[in-house]
């Protein structure tokens, strides 16, 4: 009566030892290590990997072993300190044409990996690291939208002649002045076809005729979704270049970022990175006008008044050769005939094109470049600190144009190499979409992250032990069974979790505890109504059959609505309670195959093939 087919049989020993193989790789020690891979400029090889050894020889500096992977090669060292010096030496050694990322390598063997079997990853709260939560100015998105559709309306009138007397900005809207209103209505013509995003309106006030264009809602909302996604990818390439391994970059909300960074220690220099909006501009300098008359107020209609780092006025021409959005790569160095530290910078193939255009056109002619940078400067108001954007720019480098010169080319002026060195970070990454705002900042070190650990699996263990005493006490030979039945789940949890490379963090051991409490409670349903059978005169071996199968209903009820709830969790919740809700979900479907069938295969191997006159229930 009480025996399983073969296949199911062979089904739960199937199950146990995949689930234990992919377990396997949580028991093993993960030792400090550093991750190198290549760029755009280089690539890794044997020369890097020899490189590197001779390097750490000149720091002192004992690898564990060197090994090579998909075009990467991992470093692997004995202690945490020897990891911290050897970057240190490596990076002084590769410079900016490798990426270099601390992290954490398990040390398994070889026939473990050869199975594809990896631990899973540990969050920010076990492991230490920087987590940061951004504010996107969604506002300012809007407003740089704004200033574009003004300059391409003024383009799109003076390509199609048609004469306007001011082309300005108020708030969210572009106002066009004529003093005609058959160039009024031509004009509103011309931006209604050209610009479908744009909704325009017309309107007459004291002889003077007016057109007014100010952005669709959809389109408003489609530009603060490309500016919130925008961020996200550049702050991702930002953190890249930093060399942070398995950083968790992720939208929260409608106009919030998170970024957590696993094993960052300097959150100085990470909110200097990701808040930075450093690029560049080149333009022509303008030598047909007095700079000294722009100095006293009178500035030529098409240039604009700079100032060097040393305060000198320079007057440049506003149109704009290329930005910093065309700079598809960037790296630093030192220019080999001054010395002087350098961004060498390559451009796109439009921005390459122009920038050869107008070279060739003006040769001898003295070209700058203009850095340009978003600060935000706390100021004292009424004693509260008040936070106020303030825009910086400079000319850091002017000089004549000696030769024509296309995509490839080297920018100078910078003070000190560690200043062209993150130049060159921000313009490989891009610019930012729009101003952010770091809100909330939080730094776990790694010591509080292993205490993180320790606590969890100490709570882990004295929750299943406490379940596991009670279910022998109470229940017999049945709560030794479920006992094993809830050693099997916590190991299939834990296989589950490594084979989806998910991230543990602690509200996703509290997950685990509490699965830990609920798996036998479907036991103790089961193992309740076989003594309700008993109770009632049936023979053992019918009690077993009808406990099960009295019991199943009742328990894929009461887990279904807990699984419901961890689905709601999961969709509605931030970082942390996914992750809590995740491992409940996965111990809620481990748990009924584990009391189940796993309790039932077990209790049939002992009583099913003999003839039993009482049970140990």
């Amino acid at each position: 009566m009480n025996q399983y087919p073969l296949w199911k049989n062979l089904l739960v020993v199937i199950v146990v030892l995949v689930g234990a193989l992919f377990a396997l790789p949580n028991i093993y020690d993960q030792d400090p290590s550093m991750e190198i891979s290549g760029t755009r400029r280089a690539s890794v090889d044997e020369t890097t990997m020899a490189r590197i050894t001779q390097a750490m020889e000149k720091a002192g500096v004992e690898a564990k072993g060197i090994s090579s992977e998909n075009a990467k090669l991992l470093v692997r060292f004995l202690n945490s300190e020897d990891q911290l010096k050897a970057k240190e030496a490596i990076a002084n050694e590769l410079g900016t044409d490798y990426n270099q990322a601390l992290t954490l390598s398990p040390d398994l063997p070889d026939w473990l990996r050869s199975f594809g079997a990896e631990p899973m990853y540990l969050g920010l709260d076990l492991r230490g690291g920087i987590h940061v939560l951004i504010d996107v100015d969604m506002e300012a998105a809007v407003q740089q939208a704004v200033e574009r559709n003004s300059g391409d309306i003024r383009t799109l009138l003076r390509k199609n002649k048609v004469r306007y007397l001011r082309v300005s900005r108020e708030g969210e809207k572009v106002v066009v002045k004529f003093n005609d209103p058959d160039k009024r209505d031509k004009a509103e013509q011309l931006i209604h076809s050209e610009f479908r995003s744009l909704a325009t309106d017309m309107s007459d006030e004291g002889g003077d005729y007016y057109v007014r264009a100010t952005l669709k809602p959809a389109e408003r909302r489609a530009v603060q979704k490309f500016a919130l996604e925008q961020n996200i990818t550049t702050l991702r390439n930002r953190v890249n270049a930093l060399g942070v391994a398995e950083p968790l970059i992720q939208q929260q909300g409608e106009r919030r970022i998170v970024v957590q960074l696993p094993g960052a220690q300097d959150p100085a220099k990470l909110k200097e990175i990701l808040g930075a909006t450093a690029t560049l501009e080149y333009r022509l300098a303008d030598t047909e006008h007095s700079v000294q008359d722009a100095v006293n107020g009178r500035v030529p209609p098409g240039s604009k008044l700079y100032r060097e780092r040393n305060g000198q006025p320079v007057l440049l021409k506003k149109s704009v050769i290329v930005t910093g959005n065309q700079i598809i790569d960037a790296s630093s160095g030192f220019d080999q005939r001054s010395g002087q530290p350098m961004v060498s910078v390559r451009l796109d193939g439009p921005g390459g094109n122009r920038m050869r255009r107008v070279t060739n056109d003006n040769v001898s002619k003295p070209m700058a470049v203009v850095f340009i940078e978003n600060r935000v400067v706390t100021r004292m108001v009424d004693g509260e600190p008040v936070k106020h954007r303030t825009k910086v720019e400079e000319v850091i480098s002017i000089a004549n144009i000696l030769e024509p010169f296309g995509s490839r080319f080297q920018t100078t002026g910078l003070d000190t190499p560690e200043e062209a060195h993150d130049l060159a970070l921000l313009l490989r990454a891009g610019a930012l979409a729009a101003p952010i705002e770091i809100v909330e900042e939080r730094t776990i070190g790694p010591s509080l992250g292993q205490d993180n650990i320790d606590q969890g699996f100490m709570s882990v263990m004295i929750g299943m032990a406490l379940v596991m005493i009670f279910m022998a006490v109470y229940y017999r030979v049945f709560g030794l069974v479920a006992d094993l039945a809830l050693s099997m789940n916590l190991v299939l949890i834990v296989a589950i979790l490594s084979m989806l490379q998910a991230t543990l963090t602690l509200p996703g051991i509290a997950g685990i505890v509490l699965t830990v409490g609920m798996a036998v409670d479907a036991n103790v349903l089961i193992f309740e109504r076989i003594r309700e059978e008993i109770r009632n005169g049936n023979t053992p071996q019918a009690s077993i059959q009808a406990g099960y199968a009295k019991a199943f209903s009742t328990i894929i009820d009461a887990n279904i609505t807990t699984l419901i709830a961890a689905v709601v969790l999961f969709s509605f919740g931030t970082g942390p309670i996914k992750g809590f809700a995740v491992t409940l979900a996965i111990g809620i479907l481990t748990s009924m195959f584990t009391a189940i069938i796993g309790t039932r295969a077990v209790i049939n191997l002992i009583y099913g093939r003999r003839r039993v006159k009482e049970l140990a229930v």
